[in-house]
């Protein structure tokens, strides 16, 4: 597998562009967003990933390796193929997207070109426990911060608010999963901090 490729940037199209490596260009597929990050002649690297067809070999490139890693684990869902991956992440960044399926929302997903209603829900079914917690709202969640009180609402609150929620709304989330938290306490467990964000996701999305 081809995993990065690094070296000046020789050209850049619509929707792929070309990198020089070892004075061999290579035509990589891209987001617009990605795109937008190069320039000609400057250095640039990229994690790649290579699909393999039966009459083609194509390699797709991304900004950072969490996009790359959004980009495979979409290819999981039933009809999902390397295009609508591409064409998600062009409309959606990656953490929009783990928003969109954690909370099963379903018009944010349709807004990709080749996404209907059922494609949209079918996505969300299978892909709702395997993208994982939004990164930024991990990032903030460890940096603690937010209501005060109990560390799980501190976490969720700055994990909300990190993903650019209002105080306001994460306040409100953080009360709505709140029975979530209290009944798994009572039970002598810790709050699971990651499905507690999912669940605030959900009541944010349903408003």
């Amino acid at each position: 597998m081809i995993a990065s490729v690094a070296g000046p940037v020789a050209a850049v199209g619509p929707d792929h562009a070309v990198i020089e490596v070892g004075g061999v260009g290579v035509l990589v597929h891209c987001t617009p967003g990605t795109l937008a990050g190069l320039r000609l002649g400057e250095p640039a690297r990229l994690s790649t990933t290579l699909v393999v067809r039966e009459d083609s070999l194509t390699l797709y490139g991304f900004a950072t390796d969490d996009e790359r890693r959004v980009f495979e684990m979409l290819q999981t869902a039933s009809g999902v193929g390397p295009r609508l991956a591409l064409a998600m992440l062009a409309v959606h960044a990656p953490d929009a997207l783990r928003v969109a399926v954690a909370g099963g929302d379903l018009k944010a997903l349709t807004m990709v070109p080749g996404i209907g209603q059922k494609g949209a829900q079918r996505i969300v079914l299978e892909l709702k426990d395997r993208l994982g917690v939004p990164e930024g709202a991990l990032t903030a969640a460890a940096h603690g911060g937010g209501t005060g009180g109990a560390p799980w609402r501190e976490q969720v609150h700055s994990g909300l608010v990190g993903l650019g929620y209002s105080a306001k709304d994460a306040d409100e989330a953080v009360a709505a999963v709140a029975p979530e938290a209290e009944s798994a306490a009572a039970a002598g467990r810790a709050p699971d901090v990651a499905a507690l964000l999912k669940s605030a996701l959900r009541a944010l999305s349903v408003r």
